[in-house]
């Protein structure tokens, strides 16, 4: 299995954002085009785009769904992930058939766990689980609640469901470029079946080659701040992602 790199194109009014912790009134605004932002990285050579329904996640339903159709329109061929606000079947049929590779449950999956095992069955291979953790612990409703269930017992409990992926996020380092986790998340990997993909904190080419040196557990890594702020360029992102 390869090393994939996912550059993250977080959604909030509209607009290209990425927060700090996860705090909604901590956003610095990057771009106003999110679909010129979606084809700058796949000219960039990223094979990729994560997306973030912000205002969704908070919402409980899609909030910018607009954004999310241009950039689908902007990429055509383009492998395209989103979560945020997805929390219905027919939500999540909806993005997929849109155009949406593989879409992304994260409070699903603690609040609604019947629901979420059943998207799996239904889309295998097409949805990935977002699991954002503070201390371990699992955070909901767009971080904004911290559940008493762990990140690791949580990944276990959909090892069987056909689920993609695990995305893993240290919700105390996303934003901050202050270094992936790289232990915790290589914790996760070894204790469950699922690929994890590294989110949260990744601060240049060496969290890259950290999370590579771990082995095969570990099938990629979300990209946000240093990509926005030039402390990562994309080709040398890519050739260390090799």
């Amino acid at each position: 299995m390869g090393f994939s790199l996912y550059p993250a194109i977080d959604l909030k009014g509209g607009q290209v954002v990425r927060l700090k912790r996860g705090e909604m009134d901590q956003a610095t605004i990057y771009a106003d085009d999110p679909a010129a932002q979606a084809r700058s990285f796949i000219e960039a050579g990223f094979a990729w785009v994560h997306m973030v329904d912000l205002d969704g996640a908070f919402a409980g339903k899609p909030a910018n769904a607009a954004a999310v159709r241009a950039i689908i329109a902007a990429v055509p061929g383009a492998k395209l992930q989103l979560g945020g606000g997805i929390r219905s079947m027919e939500t999540a049929e909806a993005w997929l058939a849109a155009g949406v590779s593989r879409i992304i449950l994260g409070s699903a999956a603690v609040k609604d766990p019947d629901f979420a095992r059943a998207a799996c069955r239904a889309f295998p291979g097409r949805v990935a689980l977002g699991i954002d953790a503070r201390d371990g612990m699992v955070a909901t409703e767009g971080w904004a609640e911290t559940s008493d269930v762990s990140a690791t017992d949580l990944a276990r409990r959909f090892e069987d469901s056909g689920a993609a992926a695990v995305i893993y996020t240290d919700i105390a380092r996303d934003g901050m470029l202050t270094g992936v986790n790289v232990t915790a998340t290589a914790a996760l990997a070894r204790a469950v079946r699922l690929p994890v993909i590294a989110s949260g904190g990744v601060a240049g080419v060496e969290d890259i080659t950290a999370l590579r040196a771990e082995g095969a557990g570990i099938e990629g890594a979300i990209l946000g701040r240093a990509l926005y702020d030039g402390r990562i360029e994309p080709k040398v992102a890519l050739a260390a992602a090799e």
